[in-house]
């Protein structure tokens, strides 16, 4: 990637969710745009009180330009709905808004954004923070941990925590469910899955008592 490169140059200074999305498909603020299929903006309603951050879009999202819709979606809305939290009053979004990847024959394989490409891509996070004005921020993985938090926040030590954070009430890190499909113990998934729902719980019991 070009060093010096940003988003910044392609982000509308004042703009709704949809022209914000709009405008997010001519991004060019680093090299990821080349190979991706398309931007994959994020989706939800305008004062969503819960912000889901993920950690990039994987091939499913690519191809359909939604985020959040292949397998680790699905796992997402089940640890949703497990938590009592509706699925229709959550944006969600990616801290990388194009897929990078490997190709190995004809699969692509999910490539790890590194820091530059994360920082370039943070202007359109940000702009959507400031759009929806969200109660909770949960980061969901390590690479999507410290895009929204600007501080540092570890995910094995800050997880189930609710740590300052001033876009919105509170800031609340979790793995990313793409974790929970790549474990090949049956057990160590389901304990882990369930502890996926309780951080999701945690954010329904402060939502309920702010409410």
């Amino acid at each position: 990637m070009r060093n010096g490169l940003s988003a910044a140059a392609f982000v509308p200074v004042t703009a709704s969710l949809p022209e914000l999305a709009k405008a997010s498909k001519r991004c060019e603020g680093c090299d990821l745009y080349r190979n991706a299929t398309q931007t994959v903006f994020g989706e939800g309603p305008k004062n969503a009180p819960v912000f889901l951050v993920g950690e990039q879009p994987g091939d499913r999202e690519d191809i359909a330009g939604q985020p959040f819709v292949g397998p680790p979606g699905r796992m997402l809305d089940q640890a949703l709905s497990d938590a009592g939290i509706d699925r229709n009053v959550v944006y969600v979004t990616n801290a990388v808004k194009h897929f990078k990847f490997e190709e190995r024959g004809k699969r692509r394989l999910h490539k790890k954004p590194n820091a530059a490409e994360i920082k370039a891509c943070h202007p359109w996070l940000e702009a959507e923070l400031n759009a929806v004005k969200p109660r909770i921020v949960v980061a969901m993985g390590a690479t999507a941990t410290p895009a929204p938090a600007g501080r540092n926040v570890q995910l094995t030590r800050d997880r189930g925590k609710f740590l300052p954070y001033p876009s919105a009430e509170a800031l609340l890190v979790t793995i990313h469910p793409s974790f929970l499909l790549r474990m090949p113990d049956r057990d160590i998934k389901e304990r882990e899955y369930n502890r996926f729902v309780e951080d999701f719980k945690l954010v329904n019991d402060r939502l309920k008592q702010s409410a």
